[in-house]
């Protein structure tokens, strides 16, 4: 890290190892170069969508594991074998499926009267078409979310139901305060991976450099990328990722200071 830095203040070669100091002129191309901000911005978009949702499913999926009694070893198995199938493989299917032709969710959508969007054409469906993709794998933020209300105290549930608690009213006076330091946590590392998001937009739209890809599809690490190992570009690239490594540090803060107030801790009186 300490090196990047230094290869942010200089015009590096690859080939020779050699770094011209150029002072702060990467950085002030972090502000002249339009593309900067439009991968910014379609980065920025993309985690406001995908950490919600991704939250959301993954609760979902653990509140339903944790009510399957027999073969629930045989469920979670099969729940969590989506993280552990390679990227690779599970762009291709994607890339089948969100055809907007001859996918099958768009077949599936035609069945019922609904004419599907072209997802990796138009701008607009570009991005949400990358987070259908990311909650593929939420497996990961499932067991972590399973793990935290398997540890709820059952006596609890027992109480409030003797006292007149429906399900919806349990589920948001002990369940959710119960997990809220899992879910402090699952919120943190999720925002952190949807701003270095690479994989899934680079597998489906910018591994073949012959086709042209649509910029709502450019995100900050791709374009990284694309300075630092297609331009050799890594002065300005190191100033990228450092420029990357500040937002997500004051995200990261922020979401701390505010996490706080809402996240239980059990030692709290």
């Amino acid at each position: 890290m300490i090196y990047s830095l230094v290869i942010s203040f200089s015009s590096y070669n690859l080939a020779t190892g050699a770094a011209r100091p150029v002072g702060f002129t990467n950085y002030a191309q972090l502000f002249e170069d339009p593309r900067v901000a439009v991968s910014l911005g379609n980065t920025l978009f993309y985690a406001v969508m995908a950490v919600p949702l991704e939250i959301a499913f993954a609760l979902v999926l653990a509140l339903l594991l944790s009510r399957v009694g027999r073969g629930a070893g045989i469920f979670r198995t099969l729940y969590y074998l989506p993280k552990m199938t390679p990227t690779v493989a599970t762009a291709a299917v994607f890339f089948l499926l969100l055809n907007g032709n001859s996918g099958a969710i768009n077949q599936a959508l035609r069945a019922v009267g609904i004419a599907g969007p072209q997802w990796l054409v138009d701008p607009a469906w570009v991005k949400p078409s990358i987070v259908l993709m990311a909650l593929w794998t939420v497996s990961g933020t499932m067991v972590i979310f399973l793990a935290a209300i398997k540890n709820v105290p059952v006596d609890l549930y027992e109480v409030a139901q003797i006292d007149g608690a429906g399900p919806v009213r349990r589920f948001f006076s002990i369940t959710l305060p119960m997990i809220s330091g899992a879910m402090f946590f699952n919120v943190i590392v999720l925002t952190i991976a949807a701003f270095q998001v690479f994989d899934q937009a680079y597998l489906l739209f910018w591994r073949d450099q012959s086709n042209a890809s649509p910029e709502a599809s450019l995100f900050y690490a791709i374009y990284l990328f694309q300075q630092a190992f297609r331009q050799f570009n890594f002065g300005f690239a190191a100033a990228m990722a450092w420029l990357l490594f500040v937002i997500i540090l004051l995200i990261t803060l922020v979401q701390v200071r505010l996490g706080n107030r809402f996240v239980y801790y059990e030692g709290d009186r």
